[in-house]
């Protein structure tokens, strides 16, 4: 099946996908902010550049798209959702995305960082304080 959308204009939708600043990630760092967590962004010299760094306790937080890093759980829909066309394509895709992911994590937690993976979809309103307390004990937790 053909891409309904003309080339051009498909690579002007897919320059505008974020990897940093997404709605997604600045909910979470308001939340940080506003339970008093003090983090870095974006640190370049860590193993995936994590979105929010809290370099005393050695804790990173990722804010991964739903879509793009394919969150598991079931009742999640866009981390199932494909699209329709170059199917092949996309799968490679996710599934380079997925297994970076896992290297990532594993690097950072072999050099002593822990590791937390917020999805998009739990940053949307109705699961914010359960996300805030979550985020809050991963800070705060040992190792």
């Amino acid at each position: 099946m053909a891409d309904s959308v003309d080339p051009a204009v498909r690579s002007a939708i897919m320059r505008a996908v974020r990897a940093e600043n997404t709605a997604p990630e600045m909910t979470v760092r308001k939340l940080a902010h506003r339970l008093g967590l003090r983090f870095r962004l974006h640190r370049r010299d860590l193993p995936g550049t994590p979105d929010l760094v809290f370099p005393g306790p050695k804790k990173v937080v990722f804010v991964h798209g739903c879509f793009w890093h394919r969150h598991p759980h079931p009742a999640c829909r866009r981390g199932r959702s494909t699209p329709a066309t170059r199917v092949d394509y996309w799968q490679a895709k996710f599934d380079r995305n997925v297994r970076r992911d896992r290297r990532v994590q594993r690097q950072l937690r072999e050099a002593g960082w822990g590791v937390m993976v917020v999805w998009e979809c739990q940053t949307k309103a109705a699961g914010l304080e359960r996300l805030a307390g979550r985020l809050q004990r991963f800070v705060k937790s040992e190792g």
